[in-house]
């Protein structure tokens, strides 16, 4: 018995793919089927996956001529390796290179407040609502993590880890990239513009939680019954854990307002899940096509939170 890589499906006969070597169920277990890599490298002169291994090779140009799954293999391969250099390994791997800014921010906050201070730290790192005309804020600060202690950034990356890379593998890296980031700073910006408008004192935040609880949104909409294990332990569907938080967070924000109890940005949390399920939503089709590429898959463990600091925490 094992666990389908593709759609992490139990299976008591696996399959295992003598070309890639992974685990797979009964529907899964073509090449065309897992989008598996050796495709790229078969020598198919007769034409054998345009036989009926895929359906999709009946939209060919009209004489039989569809290429077959392994020219679009190739093609989709060529496409993410035709610029060399950093931009080559960044391709594929934005949650990677999410997650590495996240800590070097980190360590960037410990060294500017020891060398310069706090003030300083708080002019580079937080986005304040009596300082909204620092713009660079409204970007760093979705990197930026309390630093009172380590559980604010390690919630947010273990979030980001885990849920990242399936909705990355749907929509693509560049356009995941540009999601966490536009919802990190539409979070910030919403949270604080809302302590404006309501007269709250000042406050500031930072913190990539919009960002996270954006990809749980998304998965919310995608993968609602996906299994997830609540801090490693407790076994629940995801979406009792995203709607749970989210109706906490209401409830917090219409009794305490901008403030927020225990320093914790909860109107940031609704408005990044609110963005997530509208990306989600938006997104359905190019979240199906991944599930037949294996890109969306079951798995993942953990629920988001984490403590902060200095102003509301995201």
């Amino acid at each position: 018995m094992a666990t389908c890589d593709v759609c992490g499906e139990y299976e008591n006969l696996p399959y295992q793919c003598k070309r890639c070597g992974q685990t797979f169920c009964a529907e899964h277990r073509l090449p065309e089927n897992h989008d598996c890599p050796g495709l790229s490298e078969w020598n198919d002169p007769g034409g054998v996956f345009d036989s009926g291994f895929d359906d999709s090779v009946e939209a060919g140009d009209g004489a039989g001529n569809s290429g077959g799954v392994t020219e679009r293999v190739k093609r989709r391969i060529a496409s993410e390796t035709s610029t060399g250099g950093l931009v080559s390994y960044v391709r594929g791997n934005a949650t990677y290179v999410l997650l590495g800014l996240m800590w070097l921010t980190f360590v960037a906050q410990w060294t500017v407040t020891i060398v310069f201070g706090e003030a300083v730290h708080s002019q580079l790192f937080v986005l304040r609502s009596d300082a909204l005309g620092n713009v660079w804020t409204w970007v760093t600060a979705v990197f930026s993590h309390s630093r009172a202690g380590l559980f604010h950034i390690i919630g947010n990356s273990i979030v980001l880890f885990f849920f990242g890379p399936l909705v990355e593998r749907a929509v693509g890296s560049k356009r995941f990239f540009g999601f966490f980031l536009a919802a990190g700073v539409l979070a910030g910006l919403g949270h604080v513009l809302f302590a404006i408008a309501t007269g709250a004192p000042t406050v500031g935040v930072l913190g990539a939680s919009g960002a996270t609880f954006a990809i749980l949104g998304v998965l919310t909409v995608w993968r609602p019954n996906m299994e997830i294990l609540l801090f490693f332990v407790i076994p629940m569907k995801l979406k009792y854990l995203t709607w749970g938080i989210a109706l906490i967070s209401a409830t917090l924000v219409v009794t305490t307002g901008a403030g927020g109890v225990g320093g914790i940005a909860h109107l940031a949390h609704l408005i990044g899940f609110a963005i997530g399920l509208a990306f989600g939503k938006h997104n359905e089709g190019l979240a199906r096509s991944a599930r037949g590429r294996g890109g969306v898959q079951m798995g993942g463990s953990r629920g988001p939170r984490g403590p902060g600091g200095p102003g509301g925490r995201l």
